[in-house]
């Protein structure tokens, strides 16, 4: 491509979007730092999760795209920022030790002993395992940690900053409570130097020339500490907008949830000196059911299930399209958004550059996708699999390599990897709910036309199109006027199953002569679930 930045002026995927904004920021403001920064946030009191990758998948793909439009002439860094100085609240339920666990109720979540014995604190374990996840799918980050931040000083200038506007940010955040609580509020927690423990408790004093607070500690003594050098730490919401105006954030998104405090974190940010970044919030997910996925509820889907079953491309996608727009993230999906994918791919090479700079597989694959390889679907696969009752990848490549005899593992390892996706697809969602049918009288007379049809084609013939070329007027002629109804019919008598791929690509890569044999012993009522 030519001339990238002139493109990604005018480019209308969401991405670009967002790092004109970014831009714009920059261009009105400049720059608080040495590079511009991308944050995404992380509360390491849980594994990452499906949500921890979309975040960093779609701010990698801004970022992307903010160097592109800028002819990479402008540094940027992406932070992954570890909320890990809050304090342990409650005890997962999935938690091993919770006896253990519950004399460190409150402290900071790095302070307090990992039950898998594995690393020094709860929090450094889910964090190596945060690094771990992201690792695996090559982001390029920094990772940062909120108690090393407050604790090695990194914080220290924003701290005594925001404890010298103390009033002005309880002006804006008490308006936002309740009257009970508003009572007890105080921005600043402190880490009661005899516990240890996270405490939410009113201020007795402020010092902002000293740069210190008082306050009652567990055992009733008043007690004074700077808020400097870890002795405390912000509320969840002046904390958000400590941390934008500290690092110096460029851009930061965030789920819904977050969209009504968002206006609070920006107030925090400009009282603190530091204009706010530029927001993006995006939908959260939803189940089968249509309800919101949550970690305690176990609805939904997880990265380790949907890895489990489609590559990670593929899951890549999903989150690149309409960010905006609450989608359900169940297993029904992921055939369709790895055949997307994949039409994605192979549309690429003939768009012009324009185009591919719309195109999700140029964000996913950071401008240089890979080839689409041969072309053969990720439910043809599937059916493939029903079809032949395949048990392994071998027997699939057998059938693949007839029809793509170029096509090897070695040659085409994205769709070596997608037959043992499709294995494992089939045998714990397809084939539990296969329901085969015998055909009506009108369907059977269209599948007898169809097999005197395909028997006047050469046996070895390959081209879907020409056998697709056959499917349609034996249906037709036979009476079936909604062409749609031929073949659900062709799918719920032959596999079992009310949808599939196009029937002349199935019957290309499965072979006319097994086709047929098929189609013939559907007619002849054996029971097609045995293989």
């Amino acid at each position: 491509m030519t001339d990238l930045p002139t493109l990604a002026a005018d480019a209308k995927a969401w991405p670009f979007e967002q790092a004109r904004l970014v831009k714009k920021r920059i261009e009105t403001r400049g720059m608080t730092g040495d590079a511009v920064i991308f944050e995404t946030g992380y509360g390491p009191s849980g594994l990452p999760h499906i949500g921890t990758f979309g975040e960093v998948a779609r701010t990698s793909m801004v970022r992307h795209a903010f160097r592109i439009l800028t002819g990479d002439a402008i540094p940027t860094r992406l932070i992954c920022f570890s909320d890990d100085m809050d304090g342990m609240r409650k005890i997962p339920s999935n938690l091993p030790q919770q006896e253990m666990l519950q004399s460190y109720l409150h402290k900071p979540l790095t302070d307090v002993p990992d039950p898998f014995g594995t690393h020094e604190g709860f929090a450094q374990h889910n964090n190596a395992r945060l690094r771990g996840f992201l690792d695996s799918f090559g982001f390029d980050y920094e990772f940062m940690s909120a108690t090393e931040r407050y604790r090695s000083g990194a914080f220290d200038t924003m701290l005594l900053r925001a404890l010298e506007k103390f009033d002005a940010i309880m002006d804006v955040m008490l308006p936002t409570l309740g009257a009970e609580r508003q009572a007890t509020y105080s921005p600043f927690l402190p880490i009661s130097p005899t516990t240890g423990r996270v405490l939410y408790v009113p201020m007795k004093k402020i010092d902002a020339s000293k740069g210190e607070i008082t306050f009652e500690d567990e055992d009733g003594t008043d007690v004074t500490v700077p808020v400097t050098g870890g002795n405390t730490k912000l509320q969840w919401k002046p904390d958000f907008g400590m941390r934008w105006a500290a690092l110096g954030v460029d851009f930061e998104m965030f789920g819904k949830d977050h969209q009504s405090n968002a206006p609070i974190y920006s107030k925090i940010c400009r009282i603190l000196g530091v204009e706010p970044p530029v927001q993006f919030v995006y939908e959260l997910f939803l189940d089968d059911k249509g309800e919101k996925i949550s970690k305690s509820k176990g609805n939904g889907l997880s990265v380790e299930e949907w890895l489990r079953y489609a590559p990670h491309e593929s899951l890549a996608l999903y989150m690149f399209a309409k960010p905006k727009t609450a989608k359900r993230l169940h297993f029904d999906v992921i055939p369709k958004a790895v055949d997307e994918y994949r039409q994605h791919l192979e549309a690429f090479p003939g768009q012009d550059d324009a185009k591919k700079l719309e195109n999700p597989v140029w964000h996913i694959h950071d401008g240089h996708p890979p080839a689409a390889g041969a072309p053969i679907s990720f439910s043809l696969l599937l059916n493939l699999v029903s079809a032949a009752n395949a048990s392994g990848k071998d027997e699939l490549w057998g059938f693949i390599s007839r029809y793509a005899p170029q096509a090897t593992p070695q040659t085409e390892p994205f769709l070596d990897r997608l037959a043992g996706y499709a294995l494992a697809y089939y045998e714990d969602f397809v084939k539990p709910s296969k329901s085969y049918r015998a055909p009506t009288d009108l369907e059977r007379a269209a599948m007898q036309d169809l097999v005197t049809r395909l028997k006047t084609l050469d046996p070895a013939e390959t081209d879907a199109e020409l056998i697709q070329n056959e499917v349609y007027p034996a249906g037709k002629d036979s009476g079936i006027e909604n062409l749609r109804d031929w073949f659900k019919a062709l799918y719920e008598v032959l596999l079992g199953q009310s949808q599939g791929p196009r029937f002349g690509g199935f019957a290309a890569i499965y072979g006319l002569p097994r086709t047929i044999d098929l189609i013939e012993r559907a007619l002849a009522g054996e029971d097609l679930s045995e293989g």
